[in-house]
């Protein structure tokens, strides 16, 4: 998994991050199908956790509640590696949880372009969901065209943006950005679960569908036999 490092919702003064659920709920669906997980972000160190994707109640997902009580979970948290340490060697799959701080520090990250290139390459799963697929903006095939050109996508749709109020706050709109690049660019009602697969590429579009992409990753590595 690789996780965002941004923290400041541009300059509205507000905190952001990775959005909890859309790592957490991955997490334990691939672990407790016996999965191997290996937390990794942009710089490294501590992971910002938007500060509204939790609450610290009853009220929270079950699976941020869980990883909450997680020792070595949020150890991991507190202290992910960083990407430029990390090769996609001996793993099956990527997986990019979303939240705002994604559309700032993932599409201009050459580490992790190298890395997308580099799995997808290899014939490795990349997954990702929300405001994840922002990570797959900027990224640039051997030839020079863009990655998701004529790839089916799916991601945190332009209305959603605006009904979160944050159309002018974000550095752009996702969206538009991977229907600029040349993406086939596919959605669902808004806030409702949604994903899109094309063959290994595996792309959600809002927090809801976070559960969603995450088992049909392990469906797809469970079909090809690279399932651990």
């Amino acid at each position: 998994m690789v996780v965002t490092s941004h923290a400041a919702l541009g300059a509205s003064g507000h905190q952001t991050g990775v959005w909890f659920e859309e790592l957490t709920t991955p997490y334990y669906i691939f672990r407790d199908a016996g999965a191997q997980v290996d937390i990794t972000s942009i710089e490294g160190g501590k992971i910002p956790v938007d500060p509204r994707s939790v609450q610290h109640s009853d009220e929270d997902p079950k699976s941020v509640q869980r990883f909450l009580k997680d020792r070595p979970a949020m150890n991991d948290l507190e202290h992910s590696r960083k990407i430029t340490s990390v090769s996609v060697d001996g793993y099956d799959a990527v997986f990019i949880p979303g939240g705002h701080g994604v559309m700032w520090d993932m599409p201009n990250s050459t580490p992790l372009q190298r890395l997308i290139l580099r799995a997808w390459s290899d014939g490795k799963v990349v997954a990702s969901v929300c405001h994840g697929p922002a990570s797959l903006t900027g990224v640039r095939n051997p030839d020079g065209t863009p990655f998701v050109k004529g790839k089916k996508i799916s991601a945190f749709t332009d209305s959603e943006e605006e009904a979160a109020g944050l159309t002018k706050t974000v550095p752009f709109l996702l969206e538009t950005r991977l229907r600029d690049e040349g993406a086939i660019y596919e959605k669902g009602e808004n806030f409702k679960p949604f994903m899109v697969r094309d063959g290994r590429l595996l792309t959600g579009q809002n927090p809801q569908s976070s559960a969603l992409v995450a088992q049909e990753v392990l469906s797809v590595l469970t079909n090809d036999g690279h399932a651990k």
